[in-house]
C-alpha cells in the first residue's frame, strides 16, 4: 500500500472526489489509456468518453488527479497548477504539458552560449503556470565559469533561483534534492538535448529516461525522450520529466509581465498608458535604457512575447466562436429533423 500523500495528495481534493470512486494520479498517457498511481499500486486505465477534449485543456494530463471506477477514470479533479503551451501549426490549440505542479524546472545547458531569451520565455510560461519557476543549468563539468555563468542568467531571471549542476559529476544535485521534498511535484521543461533525461537518471539513481552521448561539437545530447513520464524519486519528491520542445508558444500573457517585472514596473511609470515606449515624452522605460538601467533586449523580449500572447489571444476567441457557431448549426440540424416537430 502507498499513502497517497507520497504521491502528491492533499486532503482538500477529497471534496471533489465522486461518491463511489477512488483517486489516482497520472504518470503516463499514451496510446489511448493511462498508468495511473493510486494507493494500491500502479494500474492501467481507460479515460471515459467524457474526457475526451479535442481543444486539450480538460483531457487528462501527466500529473493530474483522476476519479477511477473500476477500470475507467470517470472525472478529472481540479488542477491547482498547470504547465500550458501552443503547439505549434495552424490550429495552435492548447496542451497541458503537466499538471498539478509544485516547481517547474526550466532547464538548460552551461554547455555552449547561453541563451537568455528563451530561459526567458520558459520562465513566462512557467509563471503563468502557478507553479513556482527554478532555472536549472545542466552540464556545469563543462563550463569553464560556472559563477559568471549563472549570474549571467540570475541577472534577468528576477526572482528566480538560478542552479548549476552537473549529472556527470554530482555538483549541485543535492541543491535540487532539497526542493523535492516528500509530495512534492516538479516538471522538468527545456529545449531537446540539455540534459534533462542525465538529469532524471541522476536525480533518481537509477536510469528512468533514455540517453545518449553528447555531439562533440557543443557539448549537447542528441533528443531521447519521447514522452511525458511521472518518476517518484528516492527521496520522496515527483519527477515530470518531458520532451524537448522546438517551440515553446505562449498560451496566454498570464506570466510575460512576471517574468520582465523590471520592465512591466518601468511601464507603469510612463507618462502616457498607451505609451510605445519609443519616442514618447516621459517614456521611463527609454529613459532606464538611455541611462543603462535596463538591457534592449529585455524590452524587445518583452515585446514579442506580448504580442504572441495577443495574437494567441485572437485565435483562441476566434477557435471559441468557431466552436459555439458549429454548437448551434448541430442543435439547429436535430430541431429539423424531429419528426413530429411544428411546421
Amino acid at each position: 500500500m502507498t499513502h497517497l500523500s507520497a504521491i502528491g495528495w492533499s486532503p482538500d481534493r477529497l471534496e471533489h472526489l465522486p461518491p463511489g470512486t477512488s483517486p489516482g494520479r497520472v504518470a503516463r498517457v499514451d496510446r489511448g489509456r493511462l498508468t495511473v498511481l493510486t494507493a494500491d499500486g500502479e494500474r492501467r486505465v481507460h479515460p471515459a468518453a467524457g474526457l475526451y477534449d479535442p481543444d486539450g485543456l480538460a483531457a487528462p494530463a501527466v500529473g493530474d488527479w483522476v476519479a477511477l471506477r473500476g477500470e475507467l477514470a470517470v472525472a478529472l479533479l481540479p488542477r491547482t497548477s498547470a504547465f500550458t503551451r501552443t503547439v505549434a501549426g495552424r490550429t495552435s490549440a492548447a496542451q497541458v504539458v503537466a499538471a498539478n505542479l509544485d516547481l517547474v524546472l526550466v532547464v538548460d545547458a552551461l554547455a555552449g552560449p547561453t541563451r537568455a531569451r528563451r530561459v526567458e520565455r520558459y520562465l513566462a510560461v512557467a509563471w503563468g503556470s502557478g507553479a513556482t519557476p527554478v532555472v536549472v543549468l545542466t552540464k556545469a563539468d563543462l563550463c569553464d565559469d560556472v559563477d559568471a555563468a549563472v549570474a549571467e542568467v540570475a541577472e534577468d531571471a528576477l526572482g528566480v533561483e538560478v542552479l548549476a549542476v552537473s549529472a556527470r559529476t554530482g555538483e549541485g544535485l543535492d541543491a535540487v534534492r532539497a526542493l523535492l521534498g516528500p509530495g512534492r511535484t516538479a516538471a522538468m521543461v527545456g529545449p531537446s538535448g540539455v540534459g534533462k533525461s542525465s538529469l532524471a537518471n541522476a536525480l533518481a539513481g537509477r536510469e528512468v529516461a533514455p540517453t545518449q552521448d553528447v555531439r562533440e561539437a557543443d557539448g549537447r545530447g542528441r533528443h531521447t525522450t519521447t514522452s511525458r513520464e511521472l518518476h517518484v524519486l528516492p527521496g520522496g519528491g515527483l519527477l515530470v520529466d518531458t520532451p524537448g520542445m522546438r517551440e515553446l508558444g505562449l498560451y496566454d500573457d498570464e506570466g510575460v509581465d512576471t517574468a520582465y517585472a523590471d520592465v512591466a514596473e518601468l511601464a507603469a511609470g510612463c507618462r502616457f498608458r498607451d505609451c510605445a515606449h519609443r519616442t514618447e515624452p516621459g517614456c521611463a522605460v527609454a529613459a532606464a535604457i538611455d541611462d543603462g538601467r535596463l538591457d534592449p533586449a529585455r524590452l524587445l523580449g518583452w515585446r514579442k512575447l506580448q504580442a504572441e500572447a495577443h495574437r494567441q489571444l485572437l485565435r483562441s476567441d476566434a477557435r471559441a466562436r468557431a466552436a459555439e457557431h458549429q454548437r448551434a448549426r448541430a442543435v439547429f440540424r436535430a430541431y429539423r429533423a424531429q419528426p413530429n416537430r411544428v411546421r
